[in-house]
């Protein structure tokens, strides 16, 4: 649908971004083998991706995390507070 002429470009970037996959902090804390609430902790110090905040529930784009785990998982934020 990206390369579709009829699709305009404003739709085509709406379309991809509703391509993405949202996990919650259970699914991050499965995949990073630690509990749901360690995950919570190490965003809100800046050691991982803080994630996006839809309303009350936050939520970590799963290419985003792919990208931080096959990086190292190396701090997002430097140590210390802004």
């Amino acid at each position: 649908m990206r390369n579709n002429p009829i699709v305009p470009p404003d739709l085509a970037t709406a379309v991809s971004a509703a391509e993405r996959r949202f996990l919650d902090a259970k699914e991050v804390g499965a995949r990073l083998g630690c509990s749901w609430r360690t995950v919570v902790r190490l965003a809100d110090r800046g050691a991982m991706p803080p994630g996006v905040k839809l309303g009350a529930l936050r939520r970590w784009d799963a290419d985003q995390l792919e990208a931080w785990i096959s990086g190292g998982c190396r701090p997002v934020r430097q140590a210390g507070r802004a």
